[in-house]
């Protein structure tokens, strides 16, 4: 892993029929910034993910676990994660940060006896600044989602780079990561759900989104079904072609180098 800043997504699975066929991997992001080792949402396969990586990405070498949601999609692997990472809590080491509900709320993803485990637990907030060593991160406004969620912004050398979570689109989002110069966006959806409680961004939102943002560079994840059928990568060139903006449809294994 070195002192090098990148981005992997070990998994671009999105909602629970992707996830439960394995269309797509279902194991998060891994971020690598100024030497912290980050896995943001670890989903199903983290583990196996990050073990079987070439090249390789050394559990124990983890400096920090982000969830932005409850979701098991994007925390099933957290507590085998901070069980490996800690050497079965032999080295009290690595920082948790979550939403209160993943933690204290009525059915918390992270389980009782590996909380001390770990060398510190935050609780994430809306629009609140973190630090992780001489790494800096903030947090968007509470997204629109049937759980707590947060996005996540980080500041690198003058670089925003935000991850959009599991969101229904509403106009406060295009403030909230305003600034933003690589976005890493998620789409589960082709086209918007009539049903008011499917709470995930579809590609009009993302026109939108890229319309009022305009970042440098978009990568578009965590697909559902729809998007799948609809060759996300073919989506992802159209929308370069329309916007004027650098659009890719990750895939599994992709890395970037910030």
């Amino acid at each position: 892993m070195g002192d090098s800043n990148f981005i992997k997504f070990l998994g671009t699975a999105g909602a629970r029929f992707v996830m439960a066929k394995q269309l797509r991997s279902s194991a998060g992001t891994f971020i690598s910034m100024k030497g912290q080792n980050i896995m943001l949402d670890p989903g199903p396969g983290a583990l196996v993910r990050l073990a079987s990586s070439r090249p390789g990405i050394d559990v124990e070498k983890l400096d920090a676990i982000i969830l932005t949601h409850a979701h098991i999609d994007h925390s099933n692997d957290a507590n085998v994660l901070i069980d490996s990472m800690t050497g079965g809590g032999l080295n009290r080491r690595g920082v948790l940060f979550a939403p209160r509900e993943c933690v204290h709320g009525e059915d918390p993803v992270i389980l009782k006896y590996l909380r001390g485990f770990l060398e510190d637990i935050v609780i994430l907030e809306e629009n609140k600044e973190y630090r992780l060593g001489s790494l800096s991160f903030s947090t968007s406004a509470r997204h629109l989602h049937a759980v707590e969620t947060y996005g996540v912004k980080f500041g690198l050398d003058g670089l925003t780079v935000s991850f959009m979570a599991d969101t229904r689109f509403f106009p406060e989002l295009l403030q909230s990561y305003k600034g933003t110069d690589l976005l890493v966006i998620n789409v589960v959806r082709h086209m918007a759900h009539q049903n008011p409680r499917i709470m995930h961004l579809a590609m009009d939102d993302v026109r939108t989104i890229i319309a009022g943002l305009k970042p440098e560079k978009v990568f578009l994840t965590h697909f559902g079904m729809t998007m799948l059928k609809a060759k996300p990568w073919e989506l992802a060139r159209q929308l370069t072609v329309e916007t004027g903006v650098d659009v890719t449809a990750a895939s599994d294994g992709l890395t970037v180098h910030l």
